[in-house]
């Protein structure tokens, strides 16, 4: 059998070797190879950035989007191009700009001289993974034009209605706030991410490794050279998504789930906690890394891993406790330490 090697999700997590805990469900293996190998190929083009990549794969089998957050010049928008390459799937990226408008986005009504009518022309939202480069540079109004696309896998205008592609994953990259030029993501925009992915800078080896990639002719832009090619079909990738949905969870791990939600809410430092959308956010990814694992059901030790890059974008700390320091991921931290984990 061919497992991916789960990688942390963030390079700062510590994640425990999820294979072989279980017995893997019969007929997941082929599935679970080919997602093995879409690993294999965006490596050849990207380096150091595994966390991000097992990231994506979580958000692909659970059918979520995924914020890929960095400073420029770590390799975002490559690694969401060499993901889709991997996958065989229509892509579409559009370059967020203060300008940008909604239209722009999800698509509009031209008229049409010839015929005398208006006819609807699609937007970028209209493919398989939209790449959404930096999403925090363009005003909210234009980013709520992604609302119904992430949530419904529709667009609706001028009272018609019209399903996109399936799959359909928005994968958005945005610089951190404190940079100029940014705007703050509006909390209904978030809390449609399934996952928050940080990428730092590659440490000193990975990043040897990409200077030599470069000093022998690899070019970012040209991912036919660099080899990366498709390695999965439809029906390879309907079969993952179908295994992840049939991972198991016992009545102990989901009132662990609520219990963490509970205790986010109750924080004196929390403002806004975990809402029961977020509850649910954080099965399917720990069902979808549980799968990766090879595991058929789900343990607390999957719930502890998502945690953080589940719920890292959905809590609003309260003013004075940002004064104060706490951090988001400090606190989901203590609250990991706090809460009973079921035997």
């Amino acid at each position: 059998m061919t497992t991916p090697d789960p990688a942390p999700t963030t390079a700062e997590e510590s994640v425990p070797d999820a294979s072989g805990r279980g017995d893997s469900v019969p007929g997941d293996d082929a599935a679970r190879a080919a997602v093995g190998r879409v690993r294999t190929e965006i490596g050849k083009a990207v380096v150091g950035q595994d966390a991000a990549i097992t990231g994506l794969l979580i958000a692909l089998l659970a059918r979520g989007h995924v914020l890929v957050e960095g400073v420029p010049g770590v390799a975002k928008t490559l690694l969401v191009r060499a993901f889709s390459r991997a996958l065989g799937l229509e892509t579409k990226r559009v370059q967020f700009t203060p300008d940008l408008m909604p239209g722009d986005v999800s698509g509009s009504l031209i008229y049409d001289a010839r015929s005398g009518e208006f006819e609807f022309r699609e937007g970028p939202v209209f493919t398989h993974i939209l790449l959404a480069d930096e999403i925090n540079r363009t005003p909210p109004k234009t980013q709520a034009a992604l609302l119904e696309a992430m949530e419904e896998r529709q667009v609706s205008t001028d009272g018609v209605t019209r399903p996109l592609p399936d799959p359909f994953l928005v994968a958005a990259t945005q610089n951190p706030i404190e940079h100029e030029g940014t705007y703050t993501l509006p909390e209904a925009q978030l809390d449609r991410f399934l996952l928050k992915l940080i990428v730092d800078m590659p440490a000193r080896d990975a990043e040897v490794t990409v200077l030599r990639r470069h000093a022998d002719g690899f070019s970012p832009r040209d991912l036919d050279e660099a080899g990366v090619q498709t390695v999965v079909t439809a029906a390879d990738l309907r079969a993952a998504q179908a295994a992840v949905r049939n991972v198991t969870a016992t009545d102990d791990v989901l009132g662990y789930i609520v219990d963490l939600a509970q205790a986010t809410r109750q924080s004196p430092s929390v403002q806004l906690g975990a809402s029961p959308r977020a509850a649910t956010a954080l099965l399917a990814t720990a069902k979808a890394w549980a799968w990766l694992g090879g595991s058929p059901a789900i343990t607390p030790d999957h719930v502890q891993t998502m945690l953080l890059p589940t719920w890292r974008h959905r809590l609003r700390l309260r003013p004075d406790a940002e004064l104060e320091g706490v951090s988001v991921e400090a606190l989901l931290q203590s609250i990991l330490q706090q809460t009973r984990v079921p035997l």
